[in-house]
Parts: C-alpha cells; structure tokens; sequence
C-alpha cells in the first residue's frame, strides 16, 4: 500500500497541502501566491510533455527492438535516408519547444518586471539569522534567530521556527530588498515562488504578494557557513487592518527592546 501511495505521489507530483515543507515531501507545497502558481502550472505542463515523450520513445524502443530484430528481419534494408522522417524528427520538436517556451518567457518576465509596489521592506543576511526592515514604516527594525529545538512548543516544527515573524500584509504588491552583511545567503520562501540571492555590498530586488492569510516558512538557500541550516525565513501573512496594528505595536516592542539592549552594553 505504501509503494502504491508512493509511486502515485511520484508521478502525479500533486502539491502537499501545507505552507512550509513536511516529511517524505515530493511535489511543490501549495501555491501561496499567483506567481508560485504559474510556476506550479508550467511545472505540469512541462511534465506532462517530458513524460508523453519518454513513453513515446520508449514505445518506438520496444517497437524497434522487436519488428528490426535478427530474426524477423534476416535481411535488412539498405536504406540510409529518408526526408519525411527527418524532416518529422527535427520539425517536432522544434514545435515542442515553442510550446514549452512561450509560457517560460512569459513566467520569466513576470518574475523579473517588478509592479508597482505597494509597500517595500529589506531584508539583510548575516550568519546566521535574517534582519528585517520596514523603511516606508518609521524605519522599523528587527532580527529574526531560530529557536533551539529544547525550547519549541508543541506544534511548532524543527528547525523552521523563530522568535520573530516576518509580518506582511496580504493582497499586496511588496517589494522586496534583498542584501547580506557578511558572506552570501539567499532568502528563499518555495511556496511564494521567491528566492534571491543576499550579496553582501549589493542590492538585489525581487517581490511577493500573498494571496491568502497564514504561515510561510521557507530557508537559507545558499550554503553560508556552519550555521547555513539553522536560518528559515518565516512569513506570517495577515489582513491589511492586523498589519497595521501589528506594526504600532512592533514599534513600541521593539524600541524598548534596543533600549535595554543598548543600556545593558553601557
């Protein structure tokens, strides 16, 4: 029964119904916003096509082996060109492809032309936890650290939980900062379809807009060091009136916390 779940998870590659990853995990998570469902879609697609043809030639394979075999064909042909074919074997695919790229070129631009943005927040690799800023909100500020497994609450999963949420409004054009301040990170959230690289000294762009409220959990995705696995992103996404309350409490949260930080260091 489990070969058979396996297998059928393996091939239909259906997206596991979560926002973050969970164990024997094969297909994409759910699609969190329209981007990461236009790439979820051209990933079908795609797959459909790669495996129409696979059992295409397999089928020509099999035919091959047994009509050409020695013995059902003692003397074989001399036969060395043939312009239908060849013109079949090189039109096709090049008609497959155009199929194949219309949709990517398409994705591609989405990805790249970033819209008019909303709101806009930074967000800075270090080793190895995330800062995040909100500078069109009175410069808020925070880091976000993972919290060691000995102190996780019931339900909150190993190594994708933090003590500080990344919060954002949803339904909202959010452009997206991305910079390191030490070695080379990328922030990656898989079901938002982002993922960009944090150069340090440099000022890499992307953007997101969530479609539905809840927790996102994504990772570091670019090897930075020992404590590479022990930086995830985690995104909690809310209505535009919660972020806006959220925001004037995480002012007066956080100003005292840097008071007393900074009071201690004296």
């Amino acid at each position: 029964m489990k070969i058979i779940l396996f297998l059928t998870l393996l091939f239909t590659s259906l997206p596991v119904l979560s926002n973050g990853a969970i164990d024997w995990q094969l297909g994409f998570q759910e699609p969190g916003s329209g981007h990461m469902q236009n790439i979820f879609d051209l990933h079908n697609f795609v797959l459909i096509m790669m495996t129409a043809i696979t059992i295409f030639v397999l089928i020509l394979l099999i035919y091959v082996a047994i009509r050409f075999r020695k013995k059902a064909n003692p003397t074989p042909s001399k036969r060395t060109h043939n312009a239908l074919l060849e013109t079949l074997w090189t039109a096709i695919p090049v008609i497959i492809l155009i199929f194949m790229a219309v949709p990517s070129f398409k994705l591609l631009y989405e990805q790249d032309v970033i819209p008019e943005a909303d709101m806009t927040i930074k967000v800075i690799g270090h080793q190895w936890y995330w800062e995040y800023q909100y500078p069109e909100h009175d410069d808020l500020s925070f880091e976000s650290y993972l919290i060691p497994e000995e102190e996780l609450k019931e339900g909150e999963p190993r190594l994708l939980t933090v003590d500080n949420r990344l919060v954002l409004p949803v339904n909202k054009n959010i452009h997206v900062l991305v910079t390191a301040g030490d070695v080379l990170h990328s922030f990656a959230m898989p079901s938002l379809g982002v993922k960009k690289d944090a150069v340090p000294g440099r000022l890499n762009e992307t953007w997101m807009r969530i479609d539905r409220p809840g927790i996102y959990r994504g990772q570091c995705s670019e090897i930075c060091g020992t404590g590479h696995g022990y930086m995830p992103v985690v995104i909690e996404a809310v209505s535009e009136d919660e972020f806006a309350t959220w925001v004037n409490e995480a002012k007066n949260e956080f100003a005292e916390l840097n008071n007393r930080t900074i009071a201690l260091s004296k």
